[in-house]
C-alpha cells in the first residue's frame, strides 16, 4: 500500500498546493470542482458533480472480485474560509481575504489520493467492495454541505463512512481516534435589542440600550450555565458587538452575534425554548424590545465503535500501535455529524504539526501542515477500503 500511495505523492501536494493557492468559500468552489472531476475522470471514472458544487464518484470493484459487502464512503470537504493567509510560503493564498486556514485542501487531496489508489486497485482486481468518494462543498456555512449532498442522493447505497480533519496539535505521523462524541453541536445566535433611542443624559426617559447589550453579552452565558446539566458542556462566545455611533446619543438599535456550542447532543435539544426564554427576561430589566435568530447548525459527530476499531487496526498497521493516540471530544462543530446521523462511521484526527514545531491552530492565517500526512491519510482511506471481512 505504502508504494501504491508514495507513486502519487509528488502530485497530491502539488494539487494541494494548487488549492492552497486558488482558495474558495462554500458553495463557490466551482474551480476546486472542476479540478477534482477532472482528475478523476483522467483516472478512468465517472464522476458525477452534484448540484452548484461538489463531486461525488463510485469505484467499483472488477466483476468476480465484489466479496458482497456494501459501499464505504470518505467524505473531503473542499471549502476554503474568509481568513488572510499570513504565511510567507510560495503556495500561499492568492485570493485576498480567503484562505485554507482548516486544511480542507489537505482532506481534499487526501480522498483524491485513495480514489487514485483505489481506481488502480479496482483494475487489478484488488478492489472487494464498491466505495464512493464523496467531495463536498460548504463545510464552513451552517448547517453545511453534508446536507445538500445527502439531498442530491450521496449517501445513497452507503452503508458505512469515514473521513479525516488535520489535527494541528497531533505529530505527522500520528492519528487520533474516540468512539463517541469527537466534536460538539455548532449553532449561530444573533440578537438584536431595540429601543426608541434619546440622549445619555436622559437614560431615564428612553432604553439605555447598550447597557441592556452589554448586560445581554454578560448574564445569557452565565444563566445557560445554570439552567442546562453543566457536564453538557454548553457554551455561548459572543463574536460580535454593535450598538451606536456617537458617545452622547443613545442608539435606537444593537446586536450581539455568536456561537453556541454542546457537547451533549439532548441538551442541545434543550438550548431553544430556554435562549427565548432567558433572552427575554435579560431584556425586559431594561424595557428593551428583543429578536433571536437562532440558526441550528449542526449536531455533534458521534463516531461508531466498530468503525473506530476499524481504523484504529488500519492505522496501528501504517504507523505503529504507538502512533495511535485516544483524542480528546472538541468544542469545534462539524458537519460530517449529518452523514453519521444516517450511517454508521467514523472521523478521524489526522496529525499535520511537523515535528517538534509549536502549533498553529485551525481558523487562523499562519495555519499549515506537514504535507508528509496527504499520503498518511490516503493510505488510511484506502487500507480502510481493503480492510477484509470482520
Amino acid at each position: 500500500m505504502a508504494s501504491r500511495v508514495a507513486a502519487y505523492t509528488e502530485e497530491l501536494v502539488a494539487f494541494r498546493r494548487d488549492l492552497h493557492m486558488h482558495p474558495e468559500l462554500g458553495r463557490e468552489e466551482f474551480r476546486t470542482t472542476k479540478l477534482v472531476a477532472a482528475r478523476l475522470a483522467a483516472a478512468g471514472l465517472t464522476p458525477r458533480l452534484l448540484p452548484g458544487t461538489g463531486v461525488v464518484c463510485d469505484i467499483a470493484p472488477r466483476p468476480g472480485s465484489a466479496d458482497g459487502r456494501g459501499m464505504v464512503a470518505f467524505r473531503g470537504d473542499i471549502d476554503a474560509l474568509p481568513v488572510e493567509d499570513m504565511k510567507d510560503v510560495p503556495y500561499r493564498s492568492t485570493v485576498l481575504g480567503a484562505a485554507h486556514a482548516c486544511g480542507h485542501d489537505v482532506h481534499t487531496a487526501v480522498t483524491l489520493g485513495a480514489g487514485l489508489v483505489l481506481a488502480d486497485l479496482a483494475r487489478d482486481g484488488l478492489l472487494t467492495r464498491p466505495v464512493r468518494l464523496i467531495f463536498q462543498p460548504a463545510e464552513e456555512k451552517l448547517p453545511g454541505g453534508a446536507l445538500d449532498v445527502i439531498a442530491a442522493g450521496g449517501l445513497d447505497g452507503v452503508e458505512e463512512i469515514h473521513a479525516v480533519h488535520c489535527d494541528p496539535r497531533v505529530e505527522v505521523g500520528r492519528v487520533g481516534l474516540k468512539v463517541g462524541a469527537i466534536t460538539s453541536a455548532c449553532d449561530r445566535l444573533i440578537i438584536t435589542l431595540d429601543g426608541p433611542g434619546g440622549h445619555t443624559a436622559r437614560p431615564h426617559q428612553s432604553t439605555d440600550l447598550v447597557t441592556a447589550l452589554a448586560k445581554m453579552a454578560a448574564e445569557l452565558p452565565a444563566a445557560l450555565a445554570r439552567r442546562i446539566d453543566p457536564r453538557s458542556g454548553m457554551s455561548v462566545v459572543w463574536g460580535r458587538i454593535a450598538a451606536g455611533s456617537a458617545p452622547n446619543v443613545i442608539p435606537q438599535r444593537g446586536e450581539l452575534d455568536g456561537t453556541l456550542r454542546c457537547l451533549d447532543i439532548a441538551a442541545w435539544r434543550q438550548a431553544p425554548d430556554l435562549l427565548q426564554e432567558l433572552v427575554d427576561a435579560i431584556a425586559a430589566t431594561y424595557g428593551a424590545k428583543w429578536e433571536l435568530e437562532h440558526h441550528r447548525g449542526v449536531p455533534p459527530v458521534v463516531n461508531d465503535a466498530d468503525a473506530v476499531a476499524a481504523a484504529r487496526e488500519v492505522a496501528a498497521g501504517l504507523l505503529g500501535a504507538d502512533s495511535v493516540e485516544t483524542t480528546e471530544q472538541s468544542l469545534g462543530g462539524e458537519d460530517f455529524s449529518w452523514f453519521l446521523e444516517n450511517v454508521p462511521g467514523q472521523l478521524t484526527r489526522l496529525g499535520v504539526r511537523p515535528v517538534g514545531e509549536a502549533p498553529y491552530d485551525l481558523h487562523q492565517g499562519r495555519f499549515d501542515v506537514d504535507e508528509r500526512a496527504i499520503g498518511i491519510g490516503a493510505a488510511l482511506f484506502a487500507g480502510l477500503a481493503l480492510r477484509p471481512p470482520a
